[in-house]
C-alpha cells in the first residue's frame, strides 16, 4: 500500500509546472514558458529533443559536460543507432591498457558516457579564467526555477546594461541571473546552428530547445512516471468504487 502511495504521490506532482523564484542579490524573475513536458499528459517534443542535442553538441559540450548521460541513451529520444553511433564516434576515450601497460586512445562508442570538455576541474578552470562549468546533466534540477531559469539565463543577456550600471572586465551582464554579473558570455547567436529540419535557429529557439534537452537529461525517466501515476489513479478510481458497491451490500443486509 506504500509504494502504491508514493507512486500516486509522484504521479500527481508531475502535474506541477515548474516554479519561478527572485533571485537572491539581484536578478529578475524569469518569464515562465510553456513546456511541452508540463503536466500530469505531459511529453517531450521530440523534434525540439533533437535540435536541442545539436545545440548542445555544438555549443554547449565545448565548456560543459554531460557525465551522467550515455550516448546510448539518446536512441530514447528518437536517434537512430546508426546516428548515435556516429556522434560517439566523433570523441575519444582512454581504451584498456594493453600488453605493455600503455593506454591508448579509442573512439566512443554507445555505451560510453559523454566525454567531458576538459579532464579535470583544474584544467576546466585554467581554460575559463578561473571560472568552472558546471556539468549540465542534472542543471534543470538544480536550480530554483528549473528550466524557466535556465531558458531565461539564455536569452537574458544584454549587450547594453541599464543605465549606472558597471559591468566589471571579464564579466556580463544578465538580467535573469542572480546578481545580474556573469563570467560566461552569451553562448547563443543568430544562426549559431543549423538545424536539419529546417527551423531557424533563433536564440530564442535554440534557448527553447536546448532547455527541453537538459530536461531530458536532468529526468529522463518522466515519461514513465506519469504513465505509472495515471494508472496508479485509474487504479485506486476502481478500487474505490468496487469498495463503495461493496460497502453498499454488506450495509444492505443488515437492513
Amino acid at each position: 500500500m506504500r509504494k502504491i502511495v508514493t507512486l500516486l504521490i509522484v504521479g500527481i506532482s508531475s502535474m506541477a509546472v515548474d516554479t519561478t523564484v527572485h533571485a537572491a542579490g539581484g536578478g529578475k524573475t524569469p518569464p515562465a514558458h510553456q513546456w511541452s513536458h508540463s503536466g500530469l499528459f505531459g511529453t517531450f517534443d521530440r523534434a525540439s529533443l533533437r535540435r536541442g542535442a545539436k545545440v548542445y553538441r555544438e555549443v554547449c559540450s565545448s565548456c560543459h559536460g554531460l557525465r551522467l548521460v550515455a550516448y546510448r541513451n539518446l536512441i530514447d529520444i528518437g536517434f537512430s543507432e546508426a546516428e548515435v553511433k556516429a556522434i560517439a564516434a566523433e570523441q575519444e576515450v582512454a581504451a584498456e591498457p594493453n600488453d605493455d601497460g600503455d593506454v591508448e586512445m579509442r573512439p566512443a562508442i554507445l555505451s560510453d558516457r559523454f566525454v567531458s570538455p576538459f579532464p579535470n576541474e583544474n584544467a576546466a578552470r585554467a581554460a575559463n579564467g578561473g571560472a568552472y562549468p558546471p556539468d549540465l546533466s542534472l542543471m534543470v534540477k538544480a536550480r530554483p526555477g528549473g528550466a524557466n531559469y535556465l531558458r531565461g539565463l539564455l536569452i537574458g543577456y544584454k549587450e547594453e546594461p541599464p543605465g549606472g550600471v558597471i559591468v566589471p572586465e571579464g564579466m556580463n551582464y544578465n538580467e535573469y541571473y542572480p546578481g545580474n554579473m556573469i563570467a560566461m558570455a552569451s553562448p547563443l547567436s543568430e544562426d549559431g546552428v543549423e538545424f536539419a529540419d529546417g527551423t531557424k535557429a533563433t536564440v530564442e529557439q535554440m534557448a527553447n530547445d536546448v532547455t527541453t534537452f537538459l530536461s531530458w537529461t536532468a529526468e529522463p525517466e518522466l515519461e514513465e512516471r506519469k504513465r505509472m501515476g495515471i494508472k496508479v489513479i485509474l487504479f485506486l478510481l476502481i478500487l474505490t468504487g468496487l469498495l463503495y458497491v461493496v460497502k453498499r451490500r454488506i450495509w444492505s443486509d443488515l437492513h
